[in-house]
């Protein structure tokens, strides 16, 4: 398996986990059994979605969106993002979602990082508050294009990413967490040697940002990865959903998408039924899909998703993400 292969793997598994939690997303787990039953192929969403409704099935959301700007972004600047014109892409982002009439649009550490800019804050400033997980669902470009051999530096380029919306001990170590289990997986890293990486990470990373209360992610990733072993899988869902939680707080939904990567990692489940129960948790579930197929698709390949499920995902939304997952591996 080539580490393009590995990297187109862990793209496509981040849109693919986005597609399989856009109609449950901001729903209860209650909610999504009444509707769906468990999740296991693309769903419509429902006109009463509360955010993408009556999208079809296969249809991405800002997950993916944003991903694929910090890609272009990092084309661009040949590996470097220049914090204000990340800040600049994603406003013009948001007015591209308003003008369709879109209710996908920017979290609430973006959003407030966004507002802090245009009254003039500086970057540095903007994205003090941040602690929401915005930058780890947007961060596999990075992982993709940054080689984890060097942690100093690719903390550094971790840091880029995130300082302007989520400058924060939270926000930057959870991102780091993801983009170094998609950096070890590129490398040809074994699944369960990439996530205790990915957990090592986040704690070296905790010294860059703001500290902010909330408990420690690479703590909890340690804690959700013991607890998803040792539980029954029939009640391990109650047990993400009720214990570990699925909201949009990196403590939770980072931590949760650890916690099912973990599973996949010991055999319990294969990466696509791991995708699947990510998607029927509730809660932000689009995002811990999308940050688990990052994760799993970097270490496990491409070949790990359904053909016909990427094939749709591509048709739906026009997306061919060759070009620029060719373009970061070039900078790696």
């Amino acid at each position: 398996m080539t580490p393009l292969n590995r990297a187109l793997g862990a793209f496509y598994g981040l849109a693919l986990g986005d597609a399989l939690g856009m109609p449950t997303q901001s729903l209860s787990r209650a909610d999504i059994k009444a509707r769906f039953g468990q999740i296991n192929d693309l769903q419509d969403a429902g006109p009463d979605q509360p955010i993408a409704a009556n999208m079809p099935a296969g249809s991405i959301t800002d997950d993916t969106e944003q991903a694929i700007l910090v890609g272009q972004l990092l084309i661009e600047g040949q590996g470097r993002i220049e914090p204000s014109e990340l800040a600049q892409r994603l406003i013009e982002w948001e007015a591209e979602m308003r003008a369709k009439g879109s209710q996908d649009l920017l979290g609430p550490s973006t959003k407030r990082a966004i507002e802090m800019i245009l009254a003039g804050h500086s970057p540095a400033e903007a994205g003090r508050y941040g602690t929401t997980n915005g930058a780890a669902m947007r961060i596999t470009p990075v992982g993709i294009a940054a080689d984890i051999a060097d942690p100093e530096r690719f903390i550094q380029s971790v840091v880029q990413a995130c300082q302007v919306t989520h400058n924060t001990t939270l926000g930057i170590s959870s991102a780091a967490a993801v983009a170094a289990v998609v950096s070890a997986g590129i490398n040809g890293m074994d699944l369960g040697a990439a996530l205790n990486l990915g957990q090592h990470i986040a704690q070296q990373a905790e010294s860059h940002g703001h500290w902010v209360a909330g408990g420690r992610i690479a703590s909890r990733i340690s804690w959700a990865r013991t607890i998803s072993v040792d539980s029954d899988k029939a009640l391990l869902a109650d047990l993400l959903y009720d214990v570990i939680g699925t909201s949009v707080a990196s403590q939770e939904s980072v931590v949760v998408s650890f916690a099912l990567a973990q599973q996949v990692a010991i055999g319990e489940m294969n990466a696509f039924e791991a995708l699947c129960m990510a998607a029927s948790l509730g809660g932000d579930t689009d995002t811990i899909a999308a940050i688990l197929g990052a994760m799993l698709g970097a270490c496990l390949g491409l070949e790990s998703w359904p053909v016909a499920m990427i094939d749709r995902v591509k048709m739906v939304n026009g997306l061919a993400l060759e070009p620029l997952v060719q373009g970061l591996m070039a900078l790696r």
